[in-house]
């Protein structure tokens, strides 16, 4: 059994083969498969993906890319979202959220203190609500980290991880577990394949983040990564660690359910 636990199935690269891309997953093993709100008008999208398909669970949040599109108004929508869904099984998380300090037109100045509002905002509702996080990392690590010691031990997903040793431990002793994707599967990644190696199992988990970090094996022009992917990138994580992928899968499902604690219920939704 394995768990995506980051996968924007809703994404418009799947509008053509929704259901046959999870079916695949499915029969690759993937038991459950996260998917991640990005902004307002994909809330209720999310909500009713993860309800079509087997395993489908989701999480509700702004994503930091979306933010500078967002009104003030839509924290109150999403407040008012998660109340609403707190009775739906499906629902295991808030995200995705965090900061983004890759792109140069929202690193800094206005855009960058509205990322840092809005982030701000969504951790006090996962505190308020006792909800873990889907956290969006990048060169972000270290304010990211600066905000979640405001907070009690809210804990969740660091997603597609790739900050330092120090910063990995970081993010651990809050009680997050770290991502490990597609990105893991490249030679060159070199500090991801050491997180890969020296993090405790008990601290990992497989995502695919698809249709994006497509694995290295997907070349052009087929690049569309998908959650049926996450077979293969759990043999890369069984290799690397020279242990087998059935203790891969075993170990990484269980830290999704312990970091994602309403998973097991999702996942038993479809059993009812």
């Amino acid at each position: 059994m394995l768990i995506d636990t980051h996968c924007h199935l809703d994404a418009a690269e799947f509008d053509t083969d929704r259901q046959q891309v999870a079916d695949h997953a499915c029969e690759a093993g993937v038991q459950s498969i996260v998917i991640p709100a990005i902004e307002r008008a994909n809330f209720p999208i999310v909500r009713d993906l993860a309800g079509q398909i087997a395993g489908g669970a989701y999480a509700l949040g702004i994503h930091p890319l979306f933010v500078q599109r967002a009104d003030d108004s839509d924290l109150d929508v999403l407040r008012d979202t998660i109340k609403q869904s707190l009775g739906d099984p499906r629902f295991v998380a808030i995200g995705e959220i965090g900061l983004d300090f890759f792109v140069p037109e929202i690193s800094s100045g206005e855009p960058r203190e509205r990322q840092e509002r809005f982030y701000a905002a969504q951790l006090d509702m996962a505190e308020e609500f006792r909800l873990p996080v889907l956290l969006h990392v990048r060169r972000s690590q270290d304010i990211l980290l600066k905000y979640l010691r405001r907070h009690g031990r809210i804990g969740g997903i660091a997603h597609a991880f790739n900050g330092s040793a120090q910063q990995a431990q970081a993010f651990i002793d809050h009680g997050f577990a770290l991502g490990l994707g597609g990105a893991m599967t490249y030679e060159r990644a070199l500090q991801i394949r050491r997180h890969a190696v020296d993090v405790d199992l008990a601290h990992l988990v497989l995502e695919t983040d698809a249709p994006d970090i497509p694995p290295a094996w997907l070349h052009p022009p087929h690049r569309r990564n998908r959650p049926g992917e996450l077979a293969r990138i759990a043999g890369v994580l069984a290799e690397l660690r020279g242990i087998s992928p059935a203790q891969v899968a075993q170990a990484t499902t269980a830290n999704a359910m312990r970091v994602l604690p309403r998973l097991p219920a999702a996942i038993l939704a479809d059993a009812d």
